[in-house]
C-alpha cells in the first residue's frame, strides 16, 4: 500500500492551536497522520494517508480562519 505525504505551509503559530487543529482535522479523516512542525519558518502541517484530499484539508483550515497552502 502506497502512502502519501502531502506538506502545507500554514500561520499556525502556537503549539495549542495545532494540537486543537490535528484533533479537529482527525473527526475528518481518522486515517491520515496528522503533525504539525510549527519550529519550520513555514509553520508545516504534514498530513500522511493513502490519499491525501487536499482541497478538503484546506477548507477545514480556512473555516478555522487559518491560512494554508501546498508547499510545493
Amino acid at each position: 500500500m502506497h502512502c502519501m505525504v502531502e506538506v502545507f505551509k500554514t500561520n499556525v503559530r502556537r503549539r495549542k492551536e495545532a494540537d486543537l487543529l490535528v484533533t479537529d482535522l482527525l473527526r475528518s479523516f481518522p486515517f491520515y497522520r496528522i503533525n504539525f512542525d510549527l519550529m519550520d519558518r513555514d509553520n508545516i502541517l504534514r498530513v500522511e494517508g493513502n490519499s491525501v484530499h487536499v482541497e478538503e484539508i484546506i477548507d477545514v483550515m480556512k473555516a478555522r480562519q487559518y491560512e494554508c497552502e501546498v508547499l510545493n
